[in-house]
This record gives C-alpha cells, structure tokens and sequence, in this order.
C-alpha cells in the first residue's frame, strides 16, 4: 500500500510541476468504460483535462472498477494520468485523433499504458499491469493484460444539452 502512496505522490507532483510552467484550461469531465484485468470490470469516474493548445493535453483522472471476481462483487478505486500527443500540423479538423500515454493505479496492481482517442473522447488503450505487493481481489492475482475502453463526456456538453 505505501508503494502505490509513493508513486500516486511522485507522479502527482511531476503533472502540477509541469502544468504550473503556463496557464493552462480545464476542462471536466464523466467517464463511463470497460477494463479488463484477468476479468471484466464497468468503471465510472471522472477527469480533468489540461491544455494549453491541442497538440499536448494532459489529464487527471479517479474513478471506481466494478466487477465480480471469485463469484464476490469487488469495487476498485482507480487513478490515472494521461498525456495526449498530435503534432500534425495544418489540418482542416482539428486534431481528430491523439496518442495517448499514461499510467493507472488501484490498490491492487499498477498499469503502464499506451493508446489512442478519438477526440480526447473516446479512448482505446492497453498495457500491462503488476502487482502492488501480494494484494489480491477476493483471491484472484490482478497481474497481466490491461485493456480499457473509455467514454469520456465533458460536461460542458451534459449542460448543453439540458438547456
């Protein structure tokens, strides 16, 4: 557990030295997706986005993984850090797709990813994940292929909608 303290500090620390060099726009959003981590999980969050211009985004993100592992309903809580890269330039619709590093942590396993979104919308990235000491979900190891399926709504746009 203090493993997973330690790098959740150090890699907060590193995005707010970055976003503190220029003023930065935020953005928030609701995330609704899919994870696999040796099963199935629906995750619901949220996330702040950062940027200054489109070519570099940065986000934040914390939501929950919810899953039956071993016949037993499990709840996970997640944090993830992602940064956003297209640098094509002179396009007539702005940047429509990114490359998407980033990393996520739960109390169980931490995940190094890599991806793309479409928009800074919808996200398709995979990775691998090991294992914060010997922790286990119900008894079953999360260690292994990551991959997350994420629908990421501003909602600026929920508030529009509803008007």
């Amino acid at each position: 557990m203090m493993n997973f303290r330690a790098v959740v500090a150090v890699l907060s620390l590193f995005l707010l030295s970055t976003l503190a060099k220029a003023q930065y726009t935020m953005h928030k959003m609701i995330t609704v997706g899919y994870t696999y981590q040796n099963q199935s999980f629906g995750e619901v969050g949220g996330k702040l986005l950062f940027l200054k211009n489109d070519d570099v985004i940065y986000r934040l993100g914390g939501s929950a993984l919810m899953g039956v592992a071993d016949s037993k309903f499990a709840i996970m809580p997640k944090l993830q850090a992602d940064v956003l890269l297209n640098f094509e330039k002179n396009v007539d619709f702005y940047h429509s797709y990114y490359f998407l590093a980033g990393v996520e942590g739960t109390n169980k396993y931490i995940a190094p990813k890599i991806g793309v979104t479409l928009f800074g919308m919808l996200d398709l990235t995979g990775g691998y994940a090991f294992p914060i000491g010997d922790t286990r979900l119900n008894g079953k190891e999360m260690k292994g292929l990551n991959i997350n399926f994420t629908l990421n709504i501003p909602t600026v746009f929920i508030h529009d909608m509803f008007k």
